[in-house]
């Protein structure tokens, strides 16, 4: 019995792969309802963003490789992917420690593409509400992501991870400025303002960059943000298309399952020359990468940013260490706390004899009566902990 996870991400899955995996939250909720209907699992959370998609489960059963057939079956059932070729190359598997230790990487970004990324922790507390809400967790999977969490809070504000955070967002823009040269006076769309993402590029963009900036909305829906409508025009987006000959630098993060983008109304509309920036944060990709069949048009999604990433994350590979001191704390908590919360009947039942020899024969006796009993039954390897921990 134990934690067991099963993931596909950044790490060996390929953009291409991740997109078969970008489960809307009906799919996410389908996929736990499914694993908990098995009489093996008996909570699942499942962590679906735009570089992972992950199914967290907490199983009864000591049989590991059956839950893990269970696990993989739903999973590549909902996605439709059963027929992909090779499609198990991409998936990893994690179980006890290793599986620990890896949400409370993935909760405080060190298992990010950009180390430290501020998005995460967030996906995480949504993952664990999200299951809390239709049901599909209990005390084991509720606390494990909370004292990530916790655990992933702590890193923040005890390093300087999240201070020097740079985010695929922020990336977006860097990339754009190091192909136009300056974003100053250039004209910037955004198309999904209104997400996590979206809205992350627009504050960015407004405080760092000295451009013109568009974004789309639907059906009049009012964009706030604590710099002001000011900064930035609003158009319908079903006019996207009539701006885009205009724009040095379109970025769309949505997350819709088809194009904002497509190629042949793309190319129609460009007809002034000049070099291009596109963007695409999403998955489900958003923009038809063909565009950078277009002359002076360069197109970037998520996987082209691994090379800014790494210099990044050099950079922060000190702050990290500490991150990892701090977390491992937390992971040695969370093990103690398992080990207890499994044991629970193990204590109650020695605490009931004990109490029976007590009454019948005095506390001496009782205390005699267990080391006898936990002589008997451990190895002398076993024996020397057990003293070892009375000795402290």
């Amino acid at each position: 019995m134990g934690i067991q996870i099963i993931s596909i991400s950044h790490k060996i899955a390929p953009l291409a792969v991740r997109e078969l995996f970008a489960f809307t939250q009906e799919q996410q909720d389908s996929i736990m309802k499914k694993m908990i209907a098995h009489l093996e699992v008996t909570e699942c959370v499942v962590l679906s963003t735009c570089n992972r998609t992950e199914v967290y489960v907490y199983a009864d059963s000591d049989s590991t490789g059956n839950v893990y057939r269970i696990m993989e079956e739903v999973l590549l059932q909902e996605a439709g992917a059963e027929d992909v070729e090779e499609i198990g190359d991409y998936l990893l598997f994690y179980h006890g420690k290793k599986a620990i230790h890896h949400l409370f990487q993935v909760a405080s970004g060190l298992d990010s593409m950009v180390i430290g990324e501020d998005q995460i922790l967030g996906q995480v507390k949504t993952a664990h509400k999200n299951a809390r809400e239709i049901g599909t967790t209990g005390v084991f999977l509720n606390t494990f992501f909370r004292m990530a969490i916790t655990a992933s809070k702590k890193v923040k504000t005890d390093t300087d991870l999240s201070r020097t955070s740079v985010s695929t967002a922020t990336l977006a823009l860097k990339v754009a400025e190091e192909k136009l040269g300056t974003l100053t006076g250039k004209k910037l769309m955004i198309i999904g303002a209104t997400g996590k993402i979206g809205g992350i590029v627009l504050m960015n963009a407004m405080s760092g960059y000295d451009a013109e900036i568009y974004v789309t909305t639907r059906s009049n829906k009012v964009i706030s943000t604590k710099h002001g409508q000011d900064d930035f025009i609003m158009i319908e987006y079903e006019d996207r298309y009539e701006y885009l000959d205009q724009m040095d630098v379109v970025i769309s993060a949505t997350a819709s399952p088809h194009y904002t983008l497509t190629f042949n109304k793309m190319k129609k509309q460009l007809v002034t020359e000049k070099t291009r920036v596109f963007v695409d944060l999403a998955v489900p990709m958003d923009i038809d990468s063909k565009i950078d069949t277009i002359e002076q048009c360069f197109y970037f999604n998520i996987d082209d940013f691994t090379r800014i990433a790494i210099e990044n994350n050099q950079k922060k590979m000190m702050e990290a260490e500490v991150a990892s001191t701090i977390l491992g704390e937390y992971e040695l908590q969370f093990e103690q706390w398992m080990v207890f919360q499994k044991s629970l009947s193990i204590m109650n039942n020695v605490r009931d004899n004990f109490m029976k020899v007590t009454e019948h024969k005095g506390v001496e006796k009782a205390f005699d009566h267990l080391f006898y009993w936990v002589r008997e039954n451990n190895t002398p390897e076993d024996l020397e902990i057990f003293f070892k921990c009375l000795d402290h």
